[in-house]
């Protein structure tokens, strides 16, 4: 294998290694998210965007 194809095989595996890492944190970070939200819920704190408007 020549030099070249080494450092392009190494930077595609380095770069999907990091992308998959993203991926992963993305998801974890959802989930906790998630079920931050539903604490907050269920302590009845609500989301502004759920309150009804006015009735005039």
């Amino acid at each position: 294998m020549s030099a070249h194809a080494l450092y392009v095989s190494a930077a595609y595996g380095i770069s999907a290694l990091v992308i998959l890492g993203l991926i992963g944190w993305i998801l974890i970070d959802q989930r906790n998210r998630k079920r931050e939200l539903s604490r907050l819920e269920a302590a009845g704190i609500r989301r502004r965007s759920d309150a009804r408007p006015a009735t005039q």
